[in-house]
């Protein structure tokens, strides 16, 4: 009888963000994943949505991007996101039929559900950090930059806008 030896996950680094132009208005999420020395930017945008459903977006565009299950290490300047782990609001979410502690249904549940069901599908290992938004952080602020080169690639693909954007990236990642 031969034992099987799993290999270790690998351990990848998710940085995300999310803007909107208007709110709600059209919208653009980056991130950028790393695994060692490499690294993937990934973007895209959205019509009419808001802020946050861009930050949920990006987090749940780089998971769905990954192609084996790996521990992540996400960073997030969404306390919105990063807050609904740590605090353990999706928990009580959850528990209460998407319900707030006011009994109002949770907004962007479609989201929410969407995400926890990448990470059970995909057995990703998720942990989320907080970073400080448009500060020192270089991946944050490219991201950023990600998110918003997506909207006005949105704006010029729609006639709003007649100055070039750079293409938004979208391409899966193999860690």
């Amino acid at each position: 009888m031969t034992q099987t030896q799993e290999k270790p996950a690998k351990r990848v680094q998710l940085y995300t963000d999310g803007a909107c132009s208007g709110n709600p208005g059209p919208g653009g999420w980056g991130a950028i994943l790393r695994f060692g020395e490499r690294s993937k930017e990934l973007s895209g945008h959205m019509p009419s949505t808001t802020n946050n459903r861009m930050e949920l977006f990006a987090v749940i565009s780089g998971l769905g991007a990954l192609k084996e299950p790996c521990v992540v290490e996400v960073y997030s300047d969404s306390a919105y996101t990063v807050n609904a782990f740590n605090e353990h609001w999706i928990d009580n979410w959850q528990r209460n039929g998407w319900l707030t502690s006011e009994n109002k249904p949770v907004e962007n549940s479609d989201l929410w559900k969407l995400l926890l069901q990448i990470m059970k599908l995909k057995k990703h290992q998720v942990t989320f950090h907080k970073v400080k938004g448009h500060a020192d952080d270089p991946m944050n602020n490219r991201c950023d930059a990600l998110a918003r080169e997506a909207i006005k690639e949105y704006r010029r693909m729609n006639g709003e806008e007649t100055q070039e954007a750079a293409t938004p990236v979208a391409n899966e990642v193999k860690p």
